[in-house]
């Protein structure tokens, strides 16, 4: 265990159909890192996942999205899985929360469907990021550079494609939450 993340607070925004492995998975390595984490939803109580194709654990609720602010927070992590990106998205005080930590040059990652949330938010333009292979197109309508890669870095910004790429996923997480405050990004993507 490393003390990495000793006195950050990382706020992981998802609702009922997160995928499992992607909530699960980044808040142990980033626990593992010394990071204080908040489950952030749009209902109190619990939230329940989806492990692959059927309905998985549940996990509380530390605040809903009313009640907290991008400002008490070092860093926002989204996970994926098909329902809850997409039930997020049409929720303004939710995408107005992701905008938030993207005005104040915070970290932000999103892994697998969850990137539709940062297209939403309209934060992808003139980004390369990477995604679930399927909203591809989404991204790429919302200005974004896509690319098939296992995690990509991006002014703060880190996206992976799928469970696999969790690891990866982490590490850069870590390695930007550490970082902190990122300056908005002025050139072309690279």
């Amino acid at each position: 265990m490393s003390n990495q993340l000793e006195g950050k607070s990382v706020a992981i925004l998802a609702t009922d159909g997160f995928e499992q492995a992607e909530l699960f998975g980044p808040k142990e390595i980033l626990e593992n890192a010394g990071a204080q984490i908040s489950i952030i939803s749009n209902h109190p109580g619990e939230i329940k996942g989806w492990n692959h194709d059927q309905w998985g654990q549940s996990i509380g609720v530390d605040a809903t999205i009313e009640e907290v602010n991008a400002e008490q927070f070092d860093s926002l992590v989204l996970p994926g899985g098909v329902m809850n990106p997409d039930k997020l998205r049409m929720n303004e005080a939710a995408v107005g929360f992701i905008r938030d930590f993207f005005e104040q040059g915070k970290p932000v990652g999103a892994i697998c469907h969850a990137p539709w949330l940062l297209a939403e938010a309209d934060v992808v333009e003139d980004r390369k990021v990477t995604s679930w292979p399927s909203i591809r197109t989404d991204l790429e309508n919302a200005g974004a550079n896509w690319v098939d890669r296992e995690v990509v870095v991006d002014g703060g910004l880190v996206t992976s494609r799928k469970p696999d790429d969790i690891p990866a996923f982490g590490r850069k997480l870590i390695e930007e939450i550490s970082e902190g405050i990122h300056e908005q990004q002025e050139e072309a993507v690279r």
